[in-house]
């Protein structure tokens, strides 16, 4: 850690904002693609009660679970210009096929909804919404692996290297590829945790404690590959992961948050369930931002060494807090009025 990342300054609190916005894009619009996840592989005699379910689920409030990810590219874009002029064009091919992919999958979940009834019509829409939210998650994975591995660092192309070295290989690797089924299989699980918990039906409470305890295993597996592709591909990373004992914490909270998240879906303590699988996804965000600071384009590039000027950092926090005051209380307001359901409240004690 280099001196002037020894104290905490303006460019790391807008950083730190970044990753929380990031933190409730994933607990938020994360199960929504996780519910396309189960809605492409939705099986057995309640299978078109379990796509029913995911469709009530996040018909709501899908659309408005994004303005977390784009909170994320106006900061990056307003504080860290350099950063964002350059991880836009080095990863412009990936970052390019996410947004066709958010894009699909809204388009098709909103003509599923109001286009005609007829099945064939119904599964062209489903098929395309299912799998939009099974690659998407896949490639928000991938380019954060990309830039947690350092493949791309700050400089000009150089002009000896083909396309695909410059523009494919530092995304192609196994631990981006990896880092890709970790988010994929994260978002899965929370979704069948979240489904698990609001569903009425005592067939269909079933079905998704099944898929969430499948997807824990995944969640787990996944993520010991990804730590192990780290020591050659992100090598950065992996000593943030392993080393000192902040490291060791984080590994020791998410697991612990892991177990209590199993032992709960086990014996069907669903509000428990939830809050342990979204500690997880967190901790689990949140150990690879600490294992990648004080970077910001690892290896050589800082949060500071790339901020914006230090009044661009004021105005933008302080409208940012401004901003907390209006979008706060409206999501709050929003989910009281499409997610307060009496039957909801009533499996909480339970």
């Amino acid at each position: 850690m280099g001196a002037d990342e020894a104290i905490f300054t303006l460019p790391h609190a807008v950083a730190g904002v970044m990753v929380l916005s990031l933190n409730a894009y994933v607990l938020l619009a994360g199960a929504d693609f996780g519910g396309g996840v189960w809605d492409l592989f939705a099986r057995g005699p309640r299978r078109e009660e379990q796509r029913a379910a995911v469709a009530e689920a996040i018909g709501p409030i899908w659309e408005a679970n994004h303005v977390w990810l784009i909170l994320v590219v106006v900061l990056l874009f307003s504080c860290f210009p350099r950063a964002f002029a350059h991880l836009s064009t080095a990863l412009h091919v990936p970052i390019t096929l996410m947004l066709v992919g958010i894009v699909l999958r809204g388009s098709a979940f909103t003509f599923r909804s109001y286009d005609s009834k007829a099945d064939t019509v119904q599964r062209r829409w489903g098929r395309i919404f299912a799998i939009a939210s099974v690659v998407t998650p896949v490639l928000l994975g991938i380019c954060v692996g990309a830039v947690a591995s350092g493949a791309i660092p700050l400089a000009p192309p150089d002009a000896t290297r083909t396309f695909a070295q410059v523009y494919l290989g530092p995304w192609i690797t196994p631990f981006t590829l990896a880092v890709g089924v970790l988010a994929l299989a994260l978002f899965a699980h929370l979704a069948a945790v979240y489904l698990a918990w609001e569903s009425v039906d005592p067939g269909l409470e079933e079905d998704f404690r099944h898929r969430a305890m499948l997807s824990a295993l995944a969640v787990f597996a996944a993520g010991v590959l990804t730590i192990a592709l780290a020591r050659e591909h992100a090598p950065l990373v992996f000593e943030g992961l392993t080393r000192g004992r902040v490291a060791l914490g984080m590994h020791a909270v998410t697991a612990a948050a892991g177990l209590t998240g199993l032992w709960a879906l086990w014996r069907r303590h669903w509000l428990l369930a939830v809050l342990a699988a979204a500690a997880q996804a967190s901790f689990l965000l949140w150990g690879w931002a600490w294992s990648q600071f004080p970077w910001l384009i690892p290896p050589s590039h800082t949060i500071t060494e790339l901020s914006a000027p230090r009044i661009t950092q004021q105005l933008v926090l302080t409208v940012l807090g401004v901003g907390t005051v209006i979008l706060l209380p409206s999501f709050v307001y929003l989910f009281r009025i499409f997610k307060r359901r009496e039957t909801v409240f009533e499996q909480m004690d339970r």
